[in-house]
């Protein structure tokens, strides 16, 4: 496994995932943020449970060449990146992956080995034939746990019933401090220039030190450091924030069409700032993936004979993905950043480039932008989101 090759194709997935799920779910001044790699991380989990065509299908969309490929992927992922660097005095970090399968079905041995050793995810037996609100609420409890509170709960009422089969989970949990903070007595209300041509009044942080921003054609990128433990792990939140008030969809649309674009602009240098403002800003975003994932050409999994390497019964054949859901949240505030995201997949069974070269530059995020929080050392994105209007939740 190329490991850069595969981390530089999963950013490419979120940015494509970002643009469908703007384009679809985010109008007028509402804010996005979702963890791509909990999407994918979930999906994944499903494909080592797959064959045929949905394999190839899901294979495909995580643009990876094998199952054994995914695997290593992740479960490096799981060992490496997602390592709580709090002891060390870095940020607050936990990755969980769970399965619910019903009492009356055995796991197939080669799946269960993936399940236990790649994703080291906790496996329950529930009685969903009989009790679905009972495992249900399992499910909330366990999203609730894992990310410190911050999702109460991820399944909405009715979304498992009697011919639910399993449930597949993962869950991201973030909390860092900014290397440096921003001082809370200079924080100032300043305007902010809505997609609508409207305009809020909302909390702007801001700071005198050097900061690492650089300026492209259309578009400036700002990294704010987290702090640093004694592990090897380096967090940052990247700021991309195109020039035109109105330049985010289109900004997004660029980003999400030239495969490995993040990485030919990040700001390496730091720089005097003439005026740099940054909104606090807090957000809540549920989305049912289903539609997303489908409209992207993920249709497959959505179908009743591509999962036969999950369990072993004769009902391996019937069963099908009826939904994904996705829920995450995010604060950016003077001290730092916390963050959270679960994704749950539900099978059923069936029935029957730089351009300048100013020594000073000005970075006001008064106006929609692009976020994302990312692991220095591998590259590998955890969050990613717009911001449309700090005041909306």
């Amino acid at each position: 496994m190329d490991l850069q090759e595969s981390i530089t194709n999963q950013t490419d997935v979120s940015f494509m995932l970002a643009k469908h799920i703007f384009s679809k779910e985010v109008n007028g001044d509402s804010n996005l943020v979702l963890s791509p790699l909990s999407i994918q991380i979930a999906l994944g989990l499903i494909a080592a449970g797959s064959n045929g065509p949905t394999q190839d299908q899901l294979l495909c969309f995580l643009k990876s060449k094998s199952t054994n490929e995914l695997n290593s992927l992740y479960s490096y992922l799981v060992d490496t990146v997602f390592v709580d660097g709090s002891p060390n005095g870095g940020p607050c970090l936990s990755i969980a992956n769970g399965v619910w399968i019903d009492q009356s079905l055995p796991f197939k041995h080669s799946f269960k080995h993936v399940v236990d050793n790649v994703y080291k995810a906790s496996s329950e037996y529930v009685d969903f034939q009989n009790k679905p609100a009972e495992a249900a609420n399992q499910v909330n409890q366990w999203a609730k746990m894992k990310t410190n509170d911050l999702i109460k709960e991820i399944l909405p009422p009715d979304a498992v019933d009697e011919t639910t089969r399993l449930i597949f989970a993962n869950a991201l949990y973030f909390k860092g401090e900014w290397n440096e903070k921003f001082y809370a007595f200079e924080t100032k209300d300043h305007e902010f220039h809505l997609l609508n041509e409207g305009t809020v009044r909302a909390p702007f942080m801001t700071s005198q030190k050097e900061q690492y921003i650089t300026a492209f054609d259309g578009f400036k990128m700002l990294r704010l450091p987290y702090k640093q433990g004694t592990d090897t792990l380096r967090f940052c939140m990247y700021f991309i924030l195109p020039d035109a008030r109105d330049g985010l969809p289109a900004l997004l649309d660029k980003i999400s069409s030239e495969p490995g674009f993040l990485n030919r602009h990040f700001p390496y240098e730091k720089v005097k700032a003439r005026k740099f403002l940054i909104p606090k800003f807090k957000i809540t975003f549920r989305f049912e993936a289903t539609k997303v994932l489908w409209g992207l050409g993920l249709k497959s999994p959505f179908y009743p004979g591509g999962f036969t390497e999950m369990v072993d019964s004769h009902i391996s054949k019937k069963l099908f993905v009826s939904d994904v859901y996705h829920k995450s949240f995010i604060e950016v505030n003077e001290e730092g950043t916390e963050a959270a995201a679960v994704t749950a997949v539900i099978v059923m069974m069936q029935q029957s480039q730089c351009v300048s070269t100013e020594k000073e530059i000005d970075f006001v995020a008064d106006h929609p932008f692009l976020f994302l929080v990312r692991d220095e050392s591998t590259g590998v994105m955890l969050f990613l989101g717009s911001v449309m209007n700090p005041l909306a939740g």
